[in-house]
């Protein structure tokens, strides 16, 4: 009797799915800083708003989803006084460096595969 050969996955297209899952799920985490955004300038226009129910619980989930990282980088860069207002870097760095390492990912997983 003939052998069948079995499938066999290769280590690239493995490599590449994770990166390419790592990218999505980066970006995926885009999504929710951009949910913060919106939470924020809600706070700030009606500032006697509060959340309450679902809406609770989601504002719950992507602060302590955000909250890590941007006080991470808020050690070590303070926001920045401009006049009256506080412009936040350490939000700023942290978007542009998801998105960079989002990218890079895809990258990577483009030329494993």
């Amino acid at each position: 009797m003939d052998e069948v050969p079995s499938p066999t996955i290769e280590s690239d297209t493995v490599l590449s799915t994770i990166l390419t899952l790592a990218g999505t799920l980066l970006n995926l985490y885009v999504f929710v800083l951009l949910a913060r955004v919106v939470i924020d300038l809600i706070q700030v226009f009606a500032r006697d708003w509060r959340p309450s129910g679902f809406l609770l619980v989601l504002c719950e989930f992507v602060y302590t989803l955000t909250d890590p990282p941007v006080r991470f980088v808020r050690r070590f860069i303070p926001p920045l006084r401009l006049g009256g207002v506080a412009l936040d870097l350490g939000f700023i760095i942290v978007f542009i460096g998801v998105q960079f390492i989002a990218s890079w990912f895809y990258y990577l997983a483009a030329v494993v595969a």
